[in-house]
């Protein structure tokens, strides 16, 4: 979506400093600088070694053996923290710094992190699903994010976030507009009506399902569900 988030008007609650959510952050960029120093042969293969590969999962192909260094069913967690470009990084890192921080509140850091690495994993196989002949290896951590972005509408959909549009105006908007305008978008996307063939859109769905579900089972008791609406 061309509209990136800035900053959110939602206090935390039960945590002072979202540990969880920097930790996924400074892994992510701490792999990115790993990935940036390689050999352009290297990096592609570090991303078909530790990238999601849906032919590879569903048994259709075999990867190379020299690239073989984890079980093929651990990539569904390996390919969360691989990134394609600074911009694919720096994208991933603003939704998860924007919204991760409220939705670990509400979980708690262990939860929270679990809550993260689920649903990129779903997201994965959302991915595989309807792409399982594909030999091209899924990366990034947007699955992952999605889920986080399901949970945030889930807990406070009313809650307002300032925006930055494609002119660089800023835009404040509640929550529920934005990130149901952003699911909108993907859905569309995934049809084919517009968007990016280099774009997993049925990842980011999968992940936003898996967070949908998910987020009433890993919340903290005492947080509330659609804070704000009830």
């Amino acid at each position: 979506m061309a509209f990136w988030p800035i900053h959110d008007d939602n206090p935390r609650r039960w945590i002072n400093t979202p540990y969880g959510t920097w930790a996924l952050i400074l892994i992510c960029v701490i792999v990115y600088v790993w990935q940036s120093g390689q050999s352009q042969f290297e990096e592609v293969s570090t991303v078909f070694s530790f990238g999601f590969l849906p032919a590879v999962i569903f048994g259709h192909r075999e990867l190379d053996p020299a690239l073989v260094h984890i079980p093929a069913a651990w990539s569904a967690l390996t390919y969360q923290f691989l990134h394609g470009g600074a911009w694919h990084l720096i994208g991933n890192m603003a939704f998860m710094f924007v919204f991760g921080d409220n939705v670990e509140d509400r979980c708690g850091t262990v939860r929270f992190i679990i809550f993260y690495l689920i649903c990129g994993a779903v997201a994965a196989l959302a991915h595989g699903m309807t792409n399982e002949m594909s030999e091209a290896p899924l990366i990034g951590a947007s699955g992952g994010v999605s889920g986080i972005l399901a949970a945030y509408l889930v807990l406070h959909p009313t809650a307002r976030i300032t925006a930055i549009t494609p002119i660089f105006i800023p835009l404040r908007l509640p929550v529920w507009v934005w990130i149901g305008g952003w699911f909108i978008f993907q859905a569309l996307a995934s049809g084919g009506m517009f968007g990016s063939d280099n774009v997993a859109y049925w990842a980011h769905i999968g992940g936003f399902l898996a967070g949908v579900v998910l987020i009433p089972l890993m919340k903290r008791d005492e947080a509330r569900l659609l804070e704000g609406w009830r």
